[in-house]
């Protein structure tokens, strides 16, 4: 049907009704020209939308091609990486107690001594003496391979600069001179240390006195502990030490000054017990020949000032020394030096036995020889008399060396 019968059927008259066939024509063509126009346009929104579809799928593919390289790559990516060589700048580490290798590894990362943690893994694994790792603060160097690393921290020297070794029979004084040379503490630091009882735990026992309370022991010094800090460490290492022997806390300044003689008096501690033996014995005798004075030269030379040579007769008979126990009964008012663990198990622990004197008859070896009785002991000291004519070398150079010193007359008159 064409558009003039559609119009004719519904009995309306065309709008071109009238006009000239050519005109009508025209406007026919043109309409139909419009018609093809929007058929193409048509065409061409579908020919898009199927190139989009097919352009976005390829990009899909391509994505997920690309994730599947990525991904079979992320191993290669992960695989430890690490520093080489030795290192460059010093940096100060502190290893914790009952730190584990991954604990450690991760110390090391945030310092900048290892690249990864897990560098430090394989190499703390690979070395079968990292388990012996101790805790305690070491010089290392940042930017250092992981191996390295493990070897420096295996290496005693590395902590040479950050521990401080105190000695068994070590004064106060002796102490405070290894805080200031080796932790770099001025003197009024370690001095209101000492002073400063609540901080550093010194128990009401000790009578406000640091004496014999610095435990002997190697300890770290971490890079900023404060003196403060060291000395708590010694006085609670005592503390431990006591109080795992059974000691009840009445009896810790006791037991700490007997020690303390024991362990000036002779250098040999297999005598340890036997010389705690005659402390005994000499503390009961009040009626006795020693009328209850331990009369030891270890005393009265700490009360000089000093903890190696020999009292003269003149320093021996001066009663305004508190330490001098020929003029003092009983006790001396503080411990003489911060003893040792077997010290203190000595005196915990004495064999029975009524010796009352002691003296060693020979300074290399350190044999000393025990008695009940002043006779007995007179003879046992010709014994000295007679290795020091035939020793004068070490017998002269006695009075240089504390232990030697101490020793030659000790146990008394």
């Amino acid at each position: 049907m064409t558009e003039d019968d559609f119009f004719s059927a519904v009995g309306v008259e065309a709008p071109d009704a009238g006009q000239p066939e050519d005109s009508r024509r025209r406007r026919h063509r043109s309409r139909q020209a419009e018609r093809n126009r929007r058929r193409r346009k048509r065409r061409r929104h579908a020919l898009t939308a199927i190139v989009l579809v097919v352009v976005l799928t390829g990009v899909g593919f391509v994505g997920f091609k690309a994730l599947g390289v990525i991904r079979g790559a992320q191993p290669a990516q992960t695989t430890v990486s690490d520093y080489t060589g030795a290192g460059e700048d010093d940096v100060i580490v502190t290893i914790p107690d009952g730190a584990t290798g991954a604990d450690i590894a991760e110390i090391l990362v945030e310092k900048e001594v290892v690249a990864t943690a897990g560098a430090f893994k394989e190499a703390y694994s690979a070395n079968s003496n990292s388990s012996s790792i101790q805790a305690g603060t070491y010089t290392l160097k940042t930017h250092m391979s992981a191996a390295n690393a493990v070897a420096l921290l295996l290496d005693p020297s590395s902590r040479s600069d950050h521990t401080l070794t105190i000695p068994e029979g070590a004064t106060k004084a002796q102490v405070k001179e290894r805080l200031m040379s080796v932790g770099g503490y001025s003197d009024a630091d370690v001095e209101q240390a000492f002073a400063d009882t609540a901080a550093i735990g010194l128990p009401e026992a000790a009578g406000g006195d640091v004496e014999g309370w610095l435990a002997p022991s190697t300890y770290d010094i971490a890079e900023d502990a404060t003196a403060t800090d060291v000395v708590a460490s010694m006085v609670s290492t005592t503390l431990t030490r006591l109080a795992n022997a059974g000691v009840s806390e009445s009896d810790y300044e006791a037991v700490l000054t007997k020690a303390s003689i024991v362990e000036r008096e002779v250098s040999n501690a297999t005598y340890y017990r036997q010389v705690a033996r005659v402390i005994e014995n000499r503390l009961a005798d009040k009626g006795g020949e020693t009328k209850g004075m331990l009369q030891m030269d270890s005393t009265v030379l700490y009360g000089l000032g000093r903890t190696g040579g020999i009292p003269s007769s003149e320093e021996i008979a001066d009663s305004s020394n508190a330490y001098n126990t020929y003029q003092h009964a009983g006790l001396p008012p503080t411990p003489i030096g911060s003893p040792g663990e077997a010290a203190i198990q000595a005196v915990i622990n004495p064999p029975e036995g009524d010796w009352l004197y002691f003296v060693t008859v020979n300074l290399e070896t350190g044999e000393t020889l025990f008695a009940t009785s002043h006779e007995e002991q007179v003879t046992n000291t010709e014994k000295l008399t007679a290795y020091c004519k035939s020793n004068p070398e070490v017998c002269s150079g006695a009075s240089a060396s504390p232990s030697a010193a101490a020793t030659a007359t000790a146990g008394g008159e």
